[in-house]
């Protein structure tokens, strides 16, 4: 069976060998340059348009001044929720730029918590760390983030920061979280979290919970996890949500310990639930597709009304935007669950880049990276268009366009969504229904691999 290559798709390449699946990715465009279309009148020039509602950025990199962030902060307003998303998955300036948004929403609008698309348990290790835990920074995001798109230099390099600014500032801690299933590993020491909990506050039930959670902890590797026959994994599915429903039946409603618990006994059931998917069947797996966006944004709402805390959304574009850009592999997006329950409390922000680099594999997850670079964009492209908008780096107000501009937004195009694997497949999508903001930058380098 041929599958379309996906983006941003957990169980590519090495997981589908597993089960048996032939990916035949399609190449991207090919680059080119082409000669300037020629000029419309003012009122009706999209790219005219598009200059006028372009604020400059003036640098992606963290610590530069945040003057020219001003505007972005007043376009986000009172939002609670920030999702900015990376058109590729291992590039540098993508990766810096949200830490840089970060520091500024932190220090300006009273942002603390900065969520990753990684897993919940992961997140955890983080958060510890960066609230004066112990370890060393470069373990701390190997253990967490290695493997990942994520384990790079410039997110070591946010976690020190995070670090730093919780040493400065006791009474504003910042946050770390992950909002995603806990794959690829869901080790013993996060199963420990809630048979520790349960064996010091019913200890009667300590042996059920075992009985329950026994052939689905730990969870080394979800590869190897995915190799049970697919009963095996529904009924352990099954006994991960019998555990979460028989914790939630408790007494200690609103406590803070017996909430986290919760929440940790829900991201087991949420990932088992995800892992028995047959991914042999094509409808099934955009089923387990659309649940892990769904389960993504209900963490993130969770851990919103929880603490009260403003979000800094890290993920991909595919991801944080309003609407999908596969209705068939993605009937909905973490997005667009975020928008049904938070309203316009939850701000998208996409990313798009002209030329450049990037990390990411041959084979998918489990595969080695390594730099891809591409050139100029082809002709048909969004990209093409905004790489001749008059500033190198920019953003803009998708809402709040030009008429010409916003009619070139509302028109679908070729887009770059690169994720985890490469070559593959553009998106033709409208960046104007997708995101609040756009930020185009021109160029991009690929990301520093943590040695």
């Amino acid at each position: 069976m041929i599958e379309k290559m996906r983006r941003r798709q957990l169980l590519t390449g090495a997981a589908a060998a597993t089960m048996g699946v032939l990916l035949a990715p399609t190449p991207a465009f090919a680059a080119q340059k082409a000669q300037k279309a020629p000029a419309k009148p003012d009122g009706q020039d999209p790219l005219r348009s598009l200059a006028r509602a372009a604020h400059p950025l003036r640098s992606t990199e963290p610590g530069a001044h945040a003057a020219d962030l001003r505007p972005l902060g007043a376009m986000i307003g009172d939002a609670a929720v920030v999702g900015l998303g990376e058109a590729t998955h291992g590039s540098h300036e993508l990766f810096t730029l949200k830490e840089r948004v970060f520091r500024y929403l932190v220090e300006e609008k009273g942002f603390t918590t900065f969520a990753l698309e990684i897993g919940w348990p992961s997140g955890l290790l983080i958060d510890e760390y960066i609230r004066g835990g112990p370890g060393d920074a470069r373990q701390v995001v190997q253990q967490a983030l290695g493997g990942s798109p994520f384990g790079r230099r410039e997110f070591l390099h946010l976690v020190e920061w995070m670090r730093e600014h919780n040493r400065r500032h006791p009474g504003q801690q910042v946050r770390f979280m992950g909002d995603d299933l806990g794959a690829p590993s869901m080790g013993d020491d996060f199963f420990e979290r809630v048979t520790g909990y349960v064996g010091r506050r019913y200890p009667q039930l300590l042996s059920r919970f075992t009985e329950l959670y026994t052939g689905l902890r730990p969870i080394d590797n979800y590869l190897t996890y995915i190799a049970k026959p697919l009963p095996e994994r529904q009924r352990l599915a099954a006994n991960a949500q019998q555990a979460l429903e028989l914790l939630q039946g408790q007494p200690g409603a609103g406590e803070e310990d017996f909430e986290w618990t919760v929440q940790h006994a829900r991201s087991i059931a949420q990932t088992a639930r995800f892992l028995a998917t047959d991914f042999t069947d094509k409808p099934s797996v955009n089923a387990a597709e659309v649940y892990r966006d769904q389960l993504m944004a209900d963490n993130i709402t969770w851990w919103h009304q929880h603490t009260g805390h403003r979000i800094l959304l890290s993920a991909h574009d595919g991801h944080v935007g309003l609407v999908t850009d596969d209705p068939v592999m993605y009937a909905k997006v973490q997005g667009t669950f975020l928008r049904e329950a938070l309203g316009k409390d939850y701000f998208a922000i996409e990313t798009t880049f002209g030329q450049g680099s990037f990390l990411s594999t041959s084979q998918g997850l489990g595969g080695t990276w390594k730099k891809f670079t591409v050139g100029a964009p082809a002709p048909d492209s969004n990209e093409y268009t905004l790489d001749q908008v008059c500033h190198t780096d920019f953003f803009l107000d998708t809402r709040n366009a030009p008429p010409a501009a916003r009619a070139w937004l509302n028109t679908a195009r070729p887009t770059r969504h690169i994720g985890t694997e490469y070559p593959c497949d553009l998106d033709t999508i409208p960046l104007g229904p997708s995101c609040d903001v756009l930020i185009h930058l021109h160029r991009v380098r690929e990301a520093d691999l943590l040695r």
